[in-house]
């Protein structure tokens, strides 16, 4: 395809893109109510997914060959309606308040020279786009002009509305400017968010303005954590994050709501379109003034940067001691320091200071310390900016028991300890996982929800807070009253990494506070079946070498002598192992034990009573909210690899007996029933399945059905007796 072909193409695209969007009922054709065409018909675009903000607002701006976004809201009916500036726009900027100027006349854009531009048409421009004040505007700042460079000069005085509103004349400069002397210009963006009710502008009630009104703002979802509040901190240029808290007020007022997702990584909050609505619920913040760790791991980890003059420069590491990161690591309320040198989180983007700190170590802020100019000022580059890793101290605990990994579930928040309750009744096995992890301790052996005497004071959290890659530790809690408690039980020194399920993966064994793996010369079936029952897993099926990836871990030089009947592997008997040398970490032991359901009471293994191993025991298993259907049949039978799911019944007992009710949650697609935390409770309900299993069994099955020799489980549904 030929250059004019392609750009002929580009144009009808173009053209059939911007038909599909429209602005009405406005003062200009760039103004008004979104409207997107559907099959043939004009329809309003509502925000019920709640997910439009500036960004999205520009998208159809620039779709509809509008300038800028201006401004964004949604009308009682929740349609989105937008304003566009008619004739200028900002392009390849940072935010919506920068980037090249461009101004449309006769329907086509083009860029305007620098040598045209002064400070009274970028006043003009940033108040014609909803932005504050002009802070730059130079050539070139924002990449080389695409559009053609204008030939108009504009003669603005400042106060206009918008820059067509101004006198222009040819410019004179016209045969002498460069597409890199094309106008980049910079309005500041101005804030709409802010916290108050401190002495600090970084502390305080969380606010936004929107629709020219304060409010405070509370988060829709409900959901939101230490990550949140670094995105906050960083909208309005303070430092770290310090603490946040969920605060709930005596009577409900108006409030700015908004998603969770408006904290999200790359995003800013001011970008967030907010809903009217009335809540009883206030978010507190405090961010540190004037340090912050950047590029980091955690939020106690990263490149530290210090804010003097309202600019943040980096530190070099000549002019750090350990005193100085003692105080750092305090005023951001993450534990002492175990780390600090230079270009450990990249090299330093912001310049690197020449300021020597002084501090005696009990200082509350690093810009209390004293400090002096340092002497190293020239010979300090950007690979020698200081990196630094407070610990990240532990907000949970499991108390109760003779191990640390065993016991209730605890927190600390607003330093006091509480037990924890789930806001939202349902967590697994995967949770407890994550708990586990996160205490250093070894694989999930066990959980159980427990019911107190009477009601106390506990930190809910929803169980979002469990999720993979998230951290408990960053949850921010609420205060609330519960009789419910979670006990968990770690296992102390052996876990399995990397696997499909918390019953599979490679085996690591800690000793001396660190893990190592194992070499699958020195394990056998009876060390597996110890592990295995460690655990609370099945009888161990298979334990090979690098099949859950190679090692990370270093591979341990011990061998374990188990006699198999041993309650956890650091009982058995051991030795040095004579293979040390020889052990690559492509050896080191994966191993699988076998799942916590089965299928009893038929002669093959995938039909039957469904019953699952918690706690050690066996018991049938019912459905605490009495509905599952055939897809969570199915699902039953691929987590026991017996093919399709072909029929399932309840049944009812004679009498009732001890059984594990779960939630029909745990059949849900992409769930495994073996990670489902059941609950102690009786029935007179068993529910019997039959998958396909192999093809002899479906054989069986089919000519039972054709002969109705078992009528009741020859329907297409589960039958509910």
């Amino acid at each position: 395809m030929d250059q004019t072909a392609l750009m002929l193409l580009l144009c009808l695209c173009s053209s059939a893109l911007s038909d599909e969007l429209r602005l009405v009922a406005g003062r200009s054709r760039c103004v008004g109510r979104l409207e997107k065409k559907d099959l043939g018909d004009w329809k309003p675009v509502t925000d019920w997914n709640w997910n439009w903000n500036f960004t999205s607002a520009a998208g159809a701006c620039r779709q509809l060959h509008c300038g800028s976004v201006v401004s964004l809201q949604r009308d009682e009916d929740d349609n989105v309606e937008i304003i566009c500036s008619d004739s200028v726009r900002l392009v390849q900027g940072t935010n919506r308040c920068s980037g090249r100027l461009e101004v449309k006349t006769n329907q086509s854009w083009s860029s305007v020279c620098e040598k045209d531009f002064d400070l009274q048409d970028a006043e003009v421009v940033c108040r014609e786009i909803g932005c504050g004040p002009p802070s730059v505007h130079q050539g070139a700042l924002y990449g080389e002009a695409e559009a053609p460079v204008g030939s108009r000069e504009f003669l603005c005085e400042g106060s206009e509305s918008a820059l067509l509103n101004c006198s222009s004349r040819k410019s004179s400069g016209r045969n002498s400017c460069s597409p890199g002397q094309a106008v980049g210009l910079t309005c500041s963006d101005q804030d709409n968010i802010r916290l108050v009710g401190e002495a600090s502008r970084c502390a305080g009630r969380l606010e936004m303005i929107h629709q020219e009104e304060w409010r405070p703002v509370d988060v829709m979802d409900s959901y939101w954590d230490m990550n949140s509040v670094a995105t906050v901190c960083a909208d309005l240029d303070c430092g770290s994050a310090v603490s946040a808290r969920n605060s709930k007020e005596a009577s409900e007022r108006p409030v700015w709501w908004i998603r969770s997702d408006c904290f999200q990584s790359g995003s800013e909050l001011k970008n967030c379109l907010p809903s009217d609505e009335i809540s009883d619920q206030s978010h507190e913040i405090i961010c540190s003034d004037s340090v912050r760790l950047v590029q980091g791991t955690n939020r106690c980890s990263g490149r530290l940067e210090v804010k003097t003059n309202q600019s943040w420069s980096s530190v070099c590491e000549k002019d750090f001691d350990l005193q100085d990161a003692e105080v750092v690591c305090r005023e951001i309320s993450c534990g002492p320091p175990s780390v600090h040198q230079g270009a450990l989180y990249g090299e330093a983007e912001a310049p690197v200071g020449s300021r020597e700190f002084l501090c005696e170590g009990s200082e509350s802020a690093l810009l209390n310390c004293s400090s002096r100019k340092s002497s190293g000022r020239n010979s300090c580059s950007p690979g020698q900016a200081v990196g630094l890793t407070c610990s990240d101290q532990d907000n949970i605990r499991l108390v109760g028991e003779a191990s640390r990994c065993a016991g209730r579930l605890e927190m600390i928040h607003q330093e006091e300890w509480r037990p924890v309750d789930v806001m939202d009744s349902y967590w697994n096995m995967n949770s407890v996982a994550t708990v586990c992890a996160e205490l250093d301790c070894g694989s999930a052996v066990s959980a159980r929800k427990s019911k107190e005497a009477s009601r106390r004071p506990v930190w809910w959290i929803r169980s979002d807070c469990f999720q993979s890659g998230s951290e408990l530790k960053n949850c921010l809690p609420y205060d609330e009253n519960s009789d419910q408690s979670h006990e968990i039980i770690c296992s102390d020194s052996v876990r399995l990494v990397q696997g499909t399920n918390r019953c599979s993966g490679r085996l690591e064994v800690k000793t001396n506070q660190s893990w190592s793996s194992v070499c699958e010369k020195d394990f056998d079936l009876q060390d597996a079946e110890v592990v295995c029952r460690e655990i609370s897993c099945g009888p161990p099926s298979v334990h090979q070498g690098a099949l859950y990836g190679e090692a990370e871990a270093p591979v341990g030089s011990r061998e374990f002598l188990c006699e198999g009947s041993e309650s956890a592997l650091l009982n058995c008997s051991s030795r040095k192992s004579s293979g040390r040398n020889s052990c690559s970490p492509g050896q080191a032991v994966g191993l699988t034990c076998s799942d916590n359901i089965r299928l009893v009471g038929e002669a093959n293994r995938c039909a039957g009573r469904l019953e699952m191993l918690h706690q050690k025991e066996w018991r049938p298993v019912d459905v605490m909210d009495s509905y599952w259907n055939m897809n969570s049949v199915a699902a039953v039978c691929a987590e026991l690899d017996c093919g399709s799911a072909v029929s399932a019944r309840n049944s009812k007992e004679a009498s009732w007996r001890p059984v594990w009710r779960i939630r029909s949650d745990c059949f849900q697609s992409g769930s495994e029933l073996k990670n489902c935390l059941p609950y102690d409770g009786n029935s007179d309900q068993s529910l019997e399945i039959i998958c396909s299993g192999n093809s002899e069994l479906s054989y069986l099955f089919l000519l039972k059905c054709f002969f109705h020799q078992v009528p009741d489980v020859c329907r297409e549904t589960v039958t509910f007796n």
